[in-house]
């Protein structure tokens, strides 16, 4: 259904016959940390994101996991080795 309450004539999961459903029946202004995303979208109410109705609860823990304006790094997997098979390896090699 459409939003009725702040992001007027979006299509919103939380919207039901009876209103908004999410907690405290309306959604929630982005955080400094939504600042540069894709999905933020600006109402006259404010700054909202698209994908979630509370953007600090994703942003409490860590990076937000739909956040767009945040480069990925991939970790280096590092092996750790034995150096007791490190040595038996090196010695049967002579």
């Amino acid at each position: 259904m459409q939003c009725q309450t702040i992001k007027i004539g979006i299509e919103c999961l939380f919207m039901k016959k009876t209103g908004c459903s999410y907690n405290g029946g309306k959604c929630y202004a982005i955080v400094e940390s939504c600042e540069g995303c894709t999905r933020v979208m600006e109402v006259e109410a404010g700054k909202f994101c698209v994908s979630f109705p509370a953007p600090a609860q994703k942003w409490q823990t860590a990076a937000c996991s739909m956040a767009t304006h945040l480069k990925k790094e991939a970790k280096a997997a590092e092996q750790k080795i034995n150096p007791l098979k490190a040595s038996k390896r090196a010695a049967g090699k002579k």
